[in-house]
């Protein structure tokens, strides 16, 4: 297993979770990272990514100012803390390496995490 997440569970609505991502990748330092998410019946989505240097982020609007992504490379670990959290981020969560980050977003996955599945009650 490269990418182990790790970290997801219940919260309530307006609440705050931190879910954890390590990896086994020798070249983790200079991985781009990223989080996507999939809720019930619905397509895999873009959350957040991560530059390899950890000096530049990139969220999905609809997390923009709630969620941040950030990185240990020391411990090979990319995390994602989510606070004010909403019904509609429920879903299973999965990290993921990717070859770039265009447009906004983590492109070229080669590699994704087992998900953490991330509940919010209303």
């Amino acid at each position: 297993v490269q990418l182990q997440a790790c970290g997801g569970g219940l919260v309530q609505a307006g609440g705050s979770l931190r879910v954890s991502c390590e990896s086994s990748r020798r070249t983790f330092s200079i991985d781009n990272m990223g989080w996507f998410r999939q809720a019930p019946g619905k397509e895999r989505e873009f959350v957040a990514a991560i530059s390899w240097r950890g000096d530049s982020t990139y969220y999905a609007d609809s997390v923009k100012g709630r969620f941040t992504i950030s990185r240990d490379n020391a411990k090979k670990t990319v995390y994602l803390q989510m606070n004010s959290l909403k019904p509609e981020d429920t879903a299973v969560y999965y990290c993921a390496q990717g070859t770039s980050i265009s447009r906004g977003a983590l492109l070229g996955i080669n590699y994704w995490g087992e998900g953490t599945q991330v509940t919010v009650s209303a």
